[in-house]
């Protein structure tokens, strides 16, 4: 039978990798819908094509129901991280696991719906095709390959850390851990939306900042490394100090023996130096089998 940790694992990859497929579908019909808007505005462009964006006034132009379809989509964004949150907080049982939990299903959902899009309509031609990434607060751009980077590393780490919480050596991670991992999600957002302007206002995408992108990915795993590190260096010092602990227990009955011992050789008397064991140490007791029975 598989250890339970790895059942919750195997629970948190079906569930992202099955909900990959179905953003993917979403995503199919919401090109079909939108497409007739884009040509009508950009005629000729190919409609694996996602740039230049429709603007605000070009999707008013297009009536109520493009309108209403960008207000639906954000919405489906935000209820799709509460969707990923809730299952990550359904099978956790503190902070830690819940936010292991959650970039694993997070970076499953994000690589197969890359893979599922790949299937259903061939697209990205190849890992640097841009695409949008969220809507949320304002649009998220860049090369594909940049997402998936993140999802591979929120999955390394999230399931490193569900094992070494099942082994119970869970990482604790600290207050400045925290933050750095925090500030290098922030500065890898900042990578993604510092081109909204030029984006929203129908212009092509600007050449991607990696230096900014990977300088707020190396910042997050960074911390978090240095958080699992700490973790792993007190748990060495834990099980040292438990075999110091458990040598001492042994050696101190030793040493009440060898006392005993040596009074024996001078008293010949019986001497209750264990009274608490029900052990009285004379000369005739001290055979082999009598001191195998006092160093218990």
């Amino acid at each position: 039978m598989a250890h339970p940790w790895k059942r919750t694992l195997l629970a948190l990859v079906v569930f992202g990798t099955a909900f990959g497929y179905l953003e993917a579908a979403v995503v199919t019909y919401l090109r079909q819908v939108h497409e007739p808007a884009r040509q009508r505005f950009h005629p000729g462009r190919a409609p694996s094509e996602l740039f230049p964006l429709l603007t605000l006034d070009q999707l008013r132009a297009g009536g109520a129901e493009q309108q209403r379809t960008l207000v639906t989509e954000v919405g489906r964004e935000v209820a799709t991280i509460v969707m990923l949150a809730a299952v990550a907080l359904a099978v956790a049982r503190n902070a830690g696991q819940w936010a292991a939990a959650f970039v694993v299903t997070f970076g499953m959902w994000d690589i197969t719906f890359y893979v599922f899009l790949k299937l259903l309509l061939g697209w990205p031609a190849s890992v640097f095709t841009w695409d949008i990434l969220f809507l949320v607060p304002v649009p998220w751009a860049g090369p594909v390959l940049a997402p998936v980077l993140v999802s591979a590393v929120m999955i390394g780490a999230g399931v490193w850390h569900l094992r070494r919480e099942a082994q119970g050596e869970p990482i604790t991670i600290a207050g400045a851990q925290w933050a750095g991992v925090l500030a290098g999600a922030g500065v890898i957002v900042t990578s993604f939306a510092m081109d909204y302007r030029n984006l929203m206002a129908g212009g092509m995408p600007h050449p991607f900042d990696w230096g900014v992108f990977w300088a707020g990915l190396l910042i997050g795993v960074g911390s978090y490394a240095w958080a699992a590190r700490a973790a792993r260096r007190g748990a060495g010092r834990a099980r040292g100090d438990g075999e110091r602990g458990r040598g001492a227990v042994i050696l101190a009955p030793g040493r009440h023996v060898i006392g005993a011992l040596r009074g024996a050789e001078t008293t010949p008397q019986s001497t209750p130096e264990y009274p608490q064991k029900g052990i009285n140490v004379t000369p005739h007791d001290l055979s082999e089998s009598a001191l195998g029975r006092a160093t218990v």
